[in-house]
């Protein structure tokens, strides 16, 4: 005789020999809309021909913290299908199954419930949140609040992760406190809340989707002017009191195509305002921001880098463009060049498209090959700039793609102060125009046949939008930056300086030299120095190499004094008039308050070398 595997299964469960299975039950769908009916359907494995189902609802029992099967009027009996059809449900509720085979009947274990959400209220029991929106975050504080006839009440929270489902009670994830569940999270958190009376009523189901916030940092400006401070501000999502912030520089990483975000020093201790100005800023930098709140600390995400743009090159990375004009026909090759000085670099760019702003690498659009980027051009406007390996930013510069027939050949990078500079016309296919008409700031400046505009000595009023018109054909517009040259207003007053230091000593030397040529048997100085309305002369003789120190040591009556080194070299025979050798005359001019010594006048000397012409 041949025994069917389901007998089998009866005869192991009648002797206890393996548990029971236990059903699944799913229900569709799991949110109620006014009209619609609710399947629900009733999964056993193994499966059996002869099963029966039955079908109950799940009501609350907070006394025994969990439910109590009712069984449906039409489910009394049982089904020989595997499914029941609910008509007519308007509150969220509670459903169970099993299934039963044989005679006498052997049961399945009771299925987890399952629930049908409705998001209407009833007078017996309501839910409400605080704060009462849908989207919260992790810096949240959450409270539920059940209301309604019962007295007592419980907090029912579903999650489901992975296809696994859970339902748990607020004391195991909140803190209950009579009618209200308060809790927070730390972690993103996606559940349906509802609240279970101990009346056994259910109330309205809530979607609350717990996640950790974003910041949005804005800089303005953009691109960077002289001497003009930049302000950072950082944005949280859904603002509340209480949110300290942080400031960080975006610090390029490659290879990688993210950042790493260094805290600015005035940072560490964050600030309370959400505003964060900086001066001094000169070359292209990125910034970003986040948030954090309550005690321990809970942040938001970082902001994405926001960028600093100046046009300005400098020494450590600078980007060059080939050709070196800001707008290019569509589809034009164009090549970036980020310099030698890093043995890594990429070169990155943002184009604005409505209210989308793309931040990509050159390999995304273009091709890298060493520290150059080429790439063809489409209808775009956008900022490009270099990053190094060491974490350096080049300068930025604007490229327009342009797929019109005409555009404008202006500079890419600004024109120096009192350089000259030409902006032409250029028409697809074409290099050269004629009878172009140049406009600035949209006023026509020039209207001839030269086919050329050519500024000399370029100055800030200079600045501004260019664009050109041929054959009623307009090109699209472009900012030329000026700036400043370089200043030579700190060295001047060295130079001077020095220039006046050099006239003085050779004047002095001048009145030694008349004085040696008035005495041609003996080398003197005559040092004449006023000392309130009286004169005091020093006289000195030489020997065969002679030095000649004068000094006055009248320290009580003299208020400026002026110490003179001399050294002569003379023949050996002072009586005999011929040319003397040629050899230096050193002198040493300083000047000073007389109480100072000899030795400390000496510390700074201006040495001048003179050609002796007189037998002194």
């Amino acid at each position: 005789q041949i025994i069917a595997t389901s007998d089998v299964l009866s005869l192991l469960l009648c002797c206890g020999n393996i548990p029971a299975p236990e059903p699944l039950l799913t229900v569709s769908p799991s949110w109620l809309s006014p009209g619609a009916s609710v399947t629900l359907r009733c999964e056993v494995k193994p499966p059996s021909a002869n099963s029966r189902f039955y079908w109950y609802k799940a009501v609350p029992d907070l006394s025994q913290r969990n439910y109590r099967y009712d069984l449906l009027p039409d489910s009394i009996g049982g089904t020989v299908e595997d499914f029941c059809i609910i008509h007519g449900q308007i509150n969220t509720a509670g459903y169970a199954c099993r299934a039963g085979r044989g005679n006498p009947e052997i049961y399945t274990h009771y299925s987890l419930p399952k629930f049908i959400w409705s998001a209407d209220s009833q007078p017996a029991a309501s839910l409400t949140v605080s704060p009462d929106r849908e989207k919260l975050f992790t810096a949240d504080e959450v409270q539920l609040n059940c209301k309604g006839s019962s007295t007592e009440w419980r907090v029912k929270k579903f999650t489901e992760i992975n296809t696994k489902s859970d339902v748990s009670d607020c004391s195991t994830w909140g803190e209950m406190n009579g009618s209200s569940c308060t809790f927070s999270s730390r972690w993103y958190r996606k559940a349906v809340y509802w609240c279970e009376s101990g009346s056994g009523q259910f109330s309205n189901a809530v979607n609350i989707t717990v996640h950790t916030p974003t910041s949005v940092l804005t800089v303005s400006p953009s691109w960077l002017s002289s001497g003009a401070s930049v302000t950072l501000s950082c944005e949280v999502e859904h603002p509340s009191a209480g949110w300290r912030f942080y400031w960080y520089k975006a610090v390029p990483h490659p290879p990688n195509s993210f950042y790493r975000y260094d805290l600015l020093p005035d940072s560490i201790n964050e600030t309370v305002e959400d505003s964060y100005i900086i001066h001094g800023q000169r070359h292209t930098t990125g910034y970003a921001c986040r948030a954090g709140k309550g005690n321990p600390e809970i942040y938001t995400y970082y902001s994405l880098p926001k960028f600093i743009w100046s046009a300005g090159s400098y020494p450590a990375s600078s980007l060059t463009v080939r050709p070196d004009r800001e707008q290019h026909f569509t589809s034009e090759s164009v090549t970036l060049n980020c310099g030698e000085n890093s043995a890594q670099w990429r070169v990155r760019g943002i184009t604005e498209t409505g209210y989308m702003i793309h931040t990509e690498n050159c390999s995304t659009w273009g091709s890298m090959t060493g520290s150059s980027c080429t790439f063809n051009l489409w209808f775009h406007k956008s900022v490009y700039w270099c990053e190094s390996g060491s974490g350096e930013f080049s300068n930025a510069v604007n490229i327009t793609g342009h797929y019109g027939d005409l555009l404008l050949v202006s500079p890419v990078h600004p024109v120096t102060e009192g350089a000259t500079f030409t902006l032409s016309c250029r028409l697809r296919g074409e290099n050269t125009l004629s009878n172009v008409i140049f406009y600035h700031n949209d006023k026509m400046v020039q209207n001839d046949s030269r086919g050329e505009l050519k500024i000399s000595a370029v100055s800030q009023s200079d600045e501004g939008f260019y664009k050109c018109e041929d054959s009623g054909k307009v090109s699209p517009q472009s900012w030329m930056a000026v700036q400043a040259g370089v200043s030579h207003e700190r060295s001047s007053f060295p130079v001077l300086l020095v220039v006046g230091l050099v006239c003085g000593v050779v004047t002095v030397i001048l009145m030694v030299l008349c004085c040696c040529r008035k005495s041609k048997d003996s080398g003197c100085l005559r040092l004449v120095q006023s000392e309130r309305g009286s004169n005091t002369n020093h006289t000195v003789s030489h020997t065969k190499t002679h030095e000649y120190i004068s000094a006055l040591h009248d320290a009580a009556e003299a208020q400026h004094v002026t110490y003179s080194l001399l050294v002569f070299k003379n023949s050996e025979n002072k009586m005999r008039h011929h040319e003397p050798e040629e050899g230096p005359v050193y002198s040493e001019v300083k000047a000073g308050a007389a109480r100072k010594s000899n030795t400390a006048a000496a510390e700074t000397a201006v040495y001048s070398e003179v050609k002796s012409t007189s037998g002194c």
